[in-house]
């Protein structure tokens, strides 16, 4: 019998994910608040859950894909009451350091095995397996998620044991990728303003040392105004401030992530939260 997994949340992230599943030969139930984004996931094999309890029931493996920590604790405290005796719960949501402590207390609570699993990646990376999943979680519980996140993932780092490990190298990576993000808007937009070509800039470091498939990528983006969102950008302005709270937990001098995220801030506010990340480029409008 093909593995149960119950997926709450099918927003840009879930909605991947779950066809991902579907693809594997997964049994995927689906639940959304938003009911309407469950509709096209419905109409490719997946079960449309009236309710979370309703979703979990009969899973497998519960997987968690909302916006924040507050979004994923009030659906899982509907949830977790549900969930059959030894099924885990794997919460690949980017919650944070404390986000992941409130979190795995929840599952404690309700003697459900906790496997902190954030994932790197955007929208094409998850509607296509591609993702890398960053696992914090038990030893014996790993056999039993592999075939999980062997859909949805195409390599999975198991961190360490303990819930927040994922979480931990998750906000290591996305410091470098939103601070490469912002760095190129920096760039392009001072060269607009210059009345210098921006493409001669990614040209002039394609290639070198210098350059960054990800500079090139959004680079051609903010150029374009093609912002269709693959990481959308109120999603990095969150981001950017659970690494910046991680850096001042560490010791760490967070002047520069909190710089950052006054940039996505600044977008945000001048209508872009919708967009993809690379609308940060409006953040460095005077």
């Amino acid at each position: 019998m093909a593995l149960r997994v119950a997926l709450l949340g099918t927003g840009l992230m879930g909605a991947g994910m779950a066809r991902s599943m579907l693809r594997a030969g997964l049994d995927v139930t689906v639940w959304n608040r938003s009911a309407d984004k469950t509709a096209d996931l419905g109409e490719a094999g997946a079960r449309v859950a009236d309710d979370p309890a309703d979703a979990v029931r009969d899973a497998d493996i519960v997987v968690t894909m909302l916006f924040d920590v507050d979004s994923v604790e009030a659906v899982m405290s509907e949830a977790i009451g549900a969930i059959a005796d030894g099924v885990p719960w794997v919460q690949t949501s980017t919650v944070g350091i404390a986000g992941v402590e409130r979190l795995a207390a929840l599952a404690a609570e309700h003697d459900v095995t906790f496997v902190d699993a954030p994932v790197l990646g955007t929208r094409a990376p998850a509607e296509n397996g591609a993702l890398t999943v960053l696992a914090g979680g038990p030893q014996d519980v790993r056999d039993q998620v592999a075939p999980l996140f062997d859909a949805i993932g195409a390599s999975t780092v198991w961190v360490g044991e303990q819930a927040g490990d994922g979480h931990r190298l998750k906000l290591v990576a996305n410091s470098w990728v939103l601070s490469i993000t912002t760095a190129t808007a920096q760039a392009v937009g001072m060269a607009q303003r210059l009345d210098i070509d921006p493409r001669q800039f990614l040209d002039s470091i394609a290639g070198g040392p210098l350059d960054c498939g990800y500079a090139q990528l959004k680079g051609d983006a903010m150029i374009t105004g093609s912002l269709d969102p693959s990481f959308a950008l109120d999603g990095a302005a969150k981001d950017s401030g659970l690494i910046a709270d991680a850096m001042d937990g560490a010791g760490m001098d967070s002047t520069v992530m909190r710089a950052i995220r006054s940039r996505f801030a600044a977008a945000a506010d001048a209508g872009h939260s919708h967009d993809d990340m690379a609308a940060v480029i409006h953040g460095f409008e005077a």
